[in-house]
């Protein structure tokens, strides 16, 4: 498999505990789609993942403490998702280990909105305008 460049102006790269297990978490929970898996050390980290999750992109690297990336638990950002049907991908991602962090309903801007958090401690925003 041949890793592709991103293909919008901002990708997120997440550092998690656990990345190949992470992928195939994504993939049952948001229907990622793997673009590239490179491994580094005996342990076979990875040290980059491509997921492709609703058409863009998700980066994501095993810790590396030796090389300056230490342990660090995921805070102070969601990863928001806007769908056109948000309770199907609300509810696949809770069916597949999400936790509920705020139940998806109708907010006061008009949209639909519901966050998670998966079971690498990130947090995902689940969104869907009221024009869909």
């Amino acid at each position: 498999m041949t890793d592709q460049p991103a293909t919008s102006g901002l990708t997120p790269y997440v550092n998690l505990n656990g990345v190949a297990d992470a992928m195939a978490f994504y993939a049952k929970a948001f229907g990622a789609i793997e673009r590239a898996r490179n491994q580094m050390g005996s342990d076979n980290r990875i040290i980059h993942g491509h997921v492709e999750i609703n058409g863009a992109p998700l980066f994501l690297s095993d810790f590396y403490p030796e090389h300056g990336f230490p342990v660090v638990t995921p805070q102070g950002y969601n990863l928001h998702l806007q769908v056109t049907d948000a309770q199907m991908w609300f509810d696949r991602a809770v069916a597949a280990g999400c936790t509920v962090v705020m139940p998806l309903k109708v907010e006061f801007w008009g949209d639909t909105y519901g966050q998670l958090r998966d079971p690498y401690g990130v947090t995902w925003a689940i969104g869907q305008s009221k024009q869909s």
